[in-house]
């Protein structure tokens, strides 16, 4: 749906608005505050899938969120790092993946073999390949805060909040608040009966004009308004 605006300079002017919300495609969807991006847009690694509307803050810009946040992420591995929709991810935020891993079966987790000269002979792959978590995954409307750390092969579930500094190191349940290191559950946000409502509706598999449509009942805490909208 598109409305004719009045400037507030020109009330002699119309310019159209798009009221079915911004283009998720769009790199830096705030004109005036460009440390804020659509992760969609940006990021375009094989082994990174990021649903519209994500976006991360960096004061920096969010241009390089893939070099700067996604780490030891090497496409030999194989492993991916699946955000869903609408999810928001502060500065410093951090994605720990597999190949950060070192194997650990033996005495020693030192990595020899990748120094080769000789170093290489008799090392077993299977040792490393074992501590492979696989693919990181975080839901959606999810909300990571400041310099927290994933750890590799963690599931986050959707509605989560990651406290500020947190090192989430085990899965996080669906609409869980998580602080700490290693992180733990602080809270849920809602009850359980309220949780497995908001999970049916899912309202962010939603097409975006219905999303727009219905932002109240999607902003407020009303779960059988937000059921009827479904």
């Amino acid at each position: 749906m598109r409305l004719a605006a009045i400037s507030l300079t020109d009330p002699n002017s119309l310019t159209d608005i798009d009221m079915d919300g911004p283009n998720p495609n769009i790199k830096h969807p705030i004109p005036m505050h460009t440390r804020v991006g659509f992760l969609k847009g940006l990021v375009n690694a094989p082994n990174i899938e990021i649903g519209d509307y994500t976006y991360y803050d960096d004061p920096d810009g969010p241009d390089k969120f893939a070099e700067k946040c996604v780490l030891h992420h090497y496409p030999f591995i194989g492993d991916k790092l699946i955000i869903g929709r609408f999810c928001a991810i502060a500065e410093g935020a951090r994605f720990i993946m597999n190949g950060a891993n070192h194997a650990m079966s033996g005495f020693s987790t030192y990595p020899f073999n990748i120094f080769g000269h000789g170093w290489e002979k008799g090392f077993d792959p299977a040792t490393w390949s074992q501590e492979v978590r696989g693919d990181t995954i975080v839901g959606n409307d999810v909300w990571i805060g400041m310099e927290a750390v994933i750890m590799p092969g963690v599931e986050i579930g959707h509605g989560a909040i990651v406290g500020a500094k947190s090192v989430v190191t085990h899965d996080v349940p669906p609409y869980a608040i998580v602080a700490g290191n290693a992180a733990k559950v602080v809270r849920m946000r809602f009850d359980d009966r309220t949780i497995r409502r908001l999970l049916a509706v899912a309202w962010w598999n939603w097409p975006v004009d219905k999303v727009s449509r219905n932002l109240d009942a999607i902003r407020g805490a009303n779960i059988s308004l937000l059921e009827a909208a479904a």
